[in-house]
């Protein structure tokens, strides 16, 4: 709630509702330093990073539409995962309160974080009080976003990240560039040279075979797995009814950080909750099909609070909010919390595919990313806020909708993020320019002679008949595409040319019933 805005009568005055806080501004990974066109120019022009994401796509792509292609209530099974996290939405307090009641119940301990920083400051306190300077990581989003291997950094903890692509891109001081596949922008040439220049004590005769890569991390993660006393987890899911937390993954990794040490904090955003354990039977069927293409994750990792003599003995759990209730007020935005992280909506996206994640500057690119960072992180924070420029970075094709498994409508969020941008923007170049093209075709006379006037505009154009640039406010239409030039007669002219005229009433003519055709009188 708000502070008091004026004198109270007879009472407490509480104020009116406040709008839920966004991200704050220049914390985490939610805001990039360049709007998209100026990020994804850069980003266009490196051909290595284009090859290696349309291989990697299209690979994604063919095992995805395979895979539930093989099953027939595919389209059932999206229904039931839209309606479930749009039941969750709809309940998310009292769900969030069910789960840390569970968690409780069974031993952990559950944290609030209003934000990022919090959520930081509370894990950092935390590993502290275990005297470790040490933590290892299973891939968690939600720590990329708060920017917490930073945080950690400068506490004098250093965090080591187990995923292999995870460690690729810390191990190059690089960001990830996408939600399931972070590396995916790097090719097996360039993770060798990484590893022969980061990994201690590796081969130098190590080659770019990729069985051969793996076992060079594992046996550089391997002393960390069984010497390190703190783990810092994410969760795919968490369950209200149950206090059950789930991590899926590919690689053991993550089975290794949520089972050896003796302390696991886990830092889940509070979307990621379910109602009920029954819900993982639509989840479990719909995530590993829609990411990587499989019928089922290889791992898929459960646990409830803590276990006497069976895991970590201390668990804690940081449910992050950090932009996610100001979405969840959003009636339409609201949609975009549905999403549960599978990428599918990046591997379709003809925009990803060419630019790559970091044109987005955001923890969360693609599609998804260009409605969901908006959404927590907002858009006007400042001037020339670059998350403006997100809702933009699309066609609107609705290959993405198409491809999400729980029917998350990315196309009509973009449009209305697109609107609100507008609403906020106030007078602009191009709105003046609406309104005064509004003002002229209200007049007939005027748009007759605007249009005569347009019609000079050939003479600027090239032998193809199109015009390359177009004065302002109009050149970033002519930034990206060319323009026909105007024709040598508008429509209307035509029309009430003589051609125009007798062109018809020769069409009038062919439509009119025959006489043969005529109905006999009675």
């Amino acid at each position: 709630m708000s502070s008091p805005t004026g004198p109270s009568t007879g009472g407490t005055f509480l104020g009116m509702p406040a709008v839920p806080p966004r991200s704050p501004y220049g914390t985490g990974h939610l805001r990039g330093e360049r709007a998209f066109p100026e990020a994804a120019q850069d980003e266009l022009g490196n051909e290595q990073l284009r090859r290696n994401l349309g291989r990697a796509t299209h690979s994604i792509r063919a095992k995805r539409l395979a895979l539930t292609g093989e099953l027939p209530d595919w389209e059932q099974l999206r229904d039931a995962g839209s309606a479930i996290k749009t039941d969750t939405m709809n309940r998310l307090p009292e769900l969030l309160e069910q789960l840390e009641q569970k968690v409780t119940a069974h031993g952990g301990t559950v944290h609030w974080a209003r934000d990022g920083v919090e959520a930081n400051e509370i894990v950092a306190r935390l590993v502290k009080s275990t005297g470790s300077d040490e933590v290892i990581k299973v891939k968690s989003m939600a720590t990329q976003e708060t920017g917490l291997n930073e945080h950690l950094a400068s506490e004098g903890i250093t965090a080591y990240e187990t995923d292999l692509a995870e460690l690729i891109v810390q191990l190059a001081d690089d960001r990830p560039s996408h939600i399931l596949v972070p590396a995916i922008h790097r090719n097996r040439d360039e993770i060798r040279e990484i590893f022969l220049k980061e990994i201690p004590g590796v081969d130098p005769g190590l080659d770019t075979v990729p069985a051969h890569l793996a076992a060079a991390a594992r046996a550089y993660l391997r002393e960390k797995f069984m010497t390190t006393r703190v783990a810092v987890s994410g969760a795919n899911f968490g369950i209200a009814e149950t206090g059950t937390l789930s991590v899926v993954e590919s690689e053991g990794n993550g089975r290794m950080c949520l089972t050896l040490p003796e302390t696991l904090i886990t830092v889940m955003g509070i979307e990621k909750v379910l109602p009920r354990f029954q819900d993982l039977e639509v989840f479990l069927q719909l995530l590993p099909r829609s990411s990587t293409g499989e019928r089922m994750n290889p791992y898929t990792s459960m646990w409830t609070g803590v276990t006497p003599g069976d895991g970590p003995q201390d668990f804690h759990l940081v449910l992050l909010d950090n932009g996610r209730t100001a979405a969840l007020a959003d009636r339409i935005g609201r949609e975009a919390l549905h999403c549960i992280r599978c990428s599918a909506c990046l591997n379709v996206c003809p925009v990803y595919e060419r630019t790559g994640g970091h044109a987005y500057g955001s923890t969360y690119p693609g599609p998804i990313g260009a409605v969901l960072t908006p959404q927590l992180a907002g858009m006007h924070g400042a001037g020339d806020d670059p998350n403006s420029s997100l809702p933009y970075a699309s066609s609107l094709c609705g290959a993405c909708f198409d491809a999400c498994p729980v029917k998350i409508d990315i196309p009509s969020l973009l449009v209305e993020l697109r609107h609100q941008h507008t609403e906020e923007s106030g007078s602009t170049a191009e709105g003046l320019a609406m309104k005064a093209a509004a003002a002229v075709m209200k007049r007939p006379k005027l748009f007759t002679a605007a249009q005569k006037a347009a019609g000079l505009g050939r003479v600027l154009a090239g032998r193809d008949g199109t015009l390359s640039r177009l004065p302002a406010p109009f050149d970033g239409w002519s930034d990206s595409r060319d323009t026909p030039a105007p024709p040598k007669q508008s429509f209307r002219s035509w029309l009430a040319s003589p051609e125009g005229a007798a062109t018809m009433r020769a069409a009038a003519a062919e439509g009119a019933p025959h006489t043969d055709d005529a109905p006999e009188a009675p």
